[in-house]
């Protein structure tokens, strides 16, 4: 029998069974996925899950079980759904979780495990976890560098910093010191929050008395809507950029009027209208939003939903060569993946080209990013 999506509960219960047979694991490819539908960061871990709707429920002819289970941002969590996944559900895949610190725990266990691992959020890749581990956000560097050069043409010379305090705050903080400060910015404030705080008041009137030309928010979900709001409450009159963490529908409606004129990083699937025909990001962005859009309504498209749904068309190119040299449930067949993720070049998808080699495990470049902005409650290109 085909199974494909499983509920959180369908899923625990499935995980309760005795493991099947070696025999039967050839038959279907169980891929194991860990995100945050729950708690602070649910805004990303919700669309990640809904867009599990709209992939592919075979490839190469083989069915796909989907086990899908809730972690609520914690690494711990993450940890323990990662290693029912390797112990009892006997994955071939792998993938989560929806922030920073959970992806981190989840890729340590893939790794550990040797199963291929599709991060579904930006994470520092070191030599431990790039061997089996892919990710399908953006790297900051990449993203910071399309802020930063906005901030250069406008003129901006002093920033302050608010972001997390754990490693997404740490990537942003870091690489905004790499590389906006050899630009000629200069970083007047550092200010930190954790992601379930309800106020950032203290750290705000500090950015706000420092009067830096630019805020740069290092911050997910809608609690970055958090220094959002409050920026603009306490007056501050200056340019804010939010990072691709931010950038969802959820964003615009928690920080309400303070959202217009922000300046976010985004990946290209906020916007495939405006691309040309010839971005090859286009047309599978056009293909999500339109399925995304027609069944949870408009404006419901999420960068977010865009990660999970690549790790589909990544799969549609890289099981079919797997499945030359080896079958599902098998040491090999998962080695196989593994080295299909280095030989498949310019895997089309909606938030970016793919191209993974052993040193880049992010796999794509500038093509997998643009620049919005807030105008009137709505998403729009920035200038």
């Amino acid at each position: 029998m085909k199974r494909f999506y499983l509920s959180a509960a369908l899923a625990a219960a499935s995980l309760a069974l005795p493991a099947l047979p070696a025999s039967a694991q050839t038959n279907e490819i169980t891929i194991g996925i860990t995100v945050t539908t729950t708690g602070p960061a649910a805004a990303l871990g919700i669309p990640e899950r809904n867009s599990l709707e709209f992939v592919k429920k075979e490839i190469g002819g083989v069915p796909l079980k989907v086990i899908v289970l809730d972690d609520g941002g914690d690494p711990t969590n993450a940890t323990t759904n990662a290693r029912r996944f390797v112990t009892e559900s006997k994955a071939d895949i792998i993938m989560g979780s929806s922030t920073t610190p959970p992806t981190i725990a989840v890729s340590n266990v893939a790794n550990e495990a040797g199963i291929p691992h599709f991060g579904l959020a930006p994470l520092p890749v070191t030599p431990e976890r790039a061997k089996w581990s892919v990710v399908m956000p953006q790297p900051v560097p990449i993203m910071g560098k399309v802020i930063y050069e906005h901030m250069k043409a406008k003129g901006v010379k002093t920033v302050g910093y608010i972001g997390y305090s754990d490693s997404y705050g740490d990537l942003w903080l870091n690489d905004f010191k790499n590389q906006a400060v050899p630009m000629g910015m200069t970083l007047v404030d550092e200010e930190r929050y954790a992601r379930p705080d309800t106020s950032v008041t203290g750290q705000v009137l500090k950015l706000v008395a420092a009067n830096p030309d630019a805020i740069l928010v290092g911050a997910s979900g809608t609690a970055a809507a958090l220094p959002q709001t409050e920026l603009r409450d306490r007056g501050y009159k200056g340019l804010i950029y939010q990072t691709h963490g931010a950038a969802s529908m959820d964003f615009i409606r928690i920080a309400g009027k303070a959202a217009e004129g922000v300046l976010m990083a985004s990946g290209p699937v906020m916007d495939p209208e405006d691309q040309p025909d010839s971005a090859l990001t286009k047309k599978p962005g056009l293909a999500l939003n339109s399925a995304y859009e027609g069944k949870y309504g408009p404006n419901s498209r999420s960068q977010f939903a865009g990660h999970a749904y690549d790790a589909f068309l990544v799969l549609e190119r890289v099981i079919p060569v797997a499945l030359k040299k080896a079958k599902p449930g098998t040491p090999e067949f998962r080695e196989a993946i593994r080295q299909a993720f280095l030989t498949e070049k310019d895997i089309a998808a909606s938030q970016g080209v793919y191209n993974f080699t052993e040193k880049d495990r992010y796999g794509v470049d500038e093509r997998a990013r643009i620049l919005l902005t807030v105008k009137n409650g709505k998403y729009t290109l920035a200038k």
